[in-house]
């Protein structure tokens, strides 16, 4: 079906954030390391020939750092009515975090971490299981609970060195079944 391809797609109860495909643009995703704040972490993104996402790289906590990040930040969208983000996913047996922005000038992220398998997986998270952090730190405000999002994010910092490489298939929204 060459429509489902489309961002924000919405088909059966489900709302496409991104697809990739072999004719996906990345120019809308940033890679973000911790060289922002001194570290050394270098990570980076891609398309490979299925047309997969792949975040790849090197952590590093030299010089206090130890993350690697991509966003894609977006026009607002309307979730309310969704309940879960699904991510069908290849991960490299390490632990990654999911994060979400209501708006794209927030200072916070809501998160979730999960913990990948080595195999092509389905991850869910709940929305109302993302809490707030700011810098690695857990803020005191409720989970999310916003009717928009404006940006998503994957984030590696396991608070050790180390390679890592992320395949991302797609990433959607989906509502709990009655």
């Amino acid at each position: 079906m060459i429509s489902f391809l489309l961002p924000f797609l919405i088909f059966q109860n489900k709302m496409v954030v991104f697809d990739f495909s072999p004719s996906s643009s990345l120019s809308e995703w940033a890679v973000v390391d911790d060289i922002v704040m001194g570290g050394r972490s270098d990570g980076g993104l891609y398309l490979n020939e299925a047309g997969h996402a792949v975040f790849k790289g090197k952590v590093s906590v030299e010089n206090n750092g130890g993350f690697s990040s991509i966003r894609h930040r977006f026009q607002k969208k309307k979730v309310e009515g969704y309940d879960k983000v699904l991510i069908k996913l290849k991960g490299d047996g390490k632990r990654y975090q999911f994060r979400v922005k209501a708006n794209k000038y927030d200072r916070h992220s809501y998160i979730s971490n999960f913990q990948t398998s080595g195999e092509w997986q389905t991850i869910e998270i709940l929305l109302s299981d993302l809490y707030p952090t700011f810098r690695g730190r857990r803020l005191s405000q409720p989970n999310f609970s916003s009717q928009t999002i404006a940006e998503i994010a994957f984030l590696i910092g396991n608070k050790k060195a180390e390679a890592f490489k992320l395949e991302i298939n797609v990433i959607y929204l989906d509502k709990l079944k009655s």
